[in-house]
């Protein structure tokens, strides 16, 4: 697992790389959280174009990552997954609370 990350403006643009189960959940929760926890972010967008699977521990890690940034007000938007990891998320329901970006 590859993760990128910028700053546009007052959005922080996170990109995952490669697959996120349980094998690299643990260093994704803390990378995701360290990066977070930055001063001045309005949004984060998680880039999943380059995410080639996930399973229910990496749902896990966006619900934990949505917990930690709703009482800040700050919303989450899913840019781009991949139809593997689109399939998982529309059935999980995160969409509902993570929209997908335009």
């Amino acid at each position: 697992m590859k993760i990128e990350h910028y700053r546009k403006a007052d959005a922080l643009h996170v990109k995952l790389k490669g697959e996120l189960d349980e094998s690299c959940s643990d260093y994704v929760r803390a990378a995701l959280d360290g990066l977070i926890d930055s001063d001045g972010i309005k949004r984060l967008v998680i880039d999943m174009s380059e995410l080639v699977f996930m399973d229910s521990t990496g749902i896990g890690v966006l619900i934990g990552r949505y917990k930690r940034l709703k009482p800040r007000g700050i919303p989450i938007f899913l840019l781009d997954p991949t139809n593997a990891v689109d399939r998982v998320l529309g059935l999980s329901g995160i969409y509902e609370i993570m929209p997908k970006a335009v």
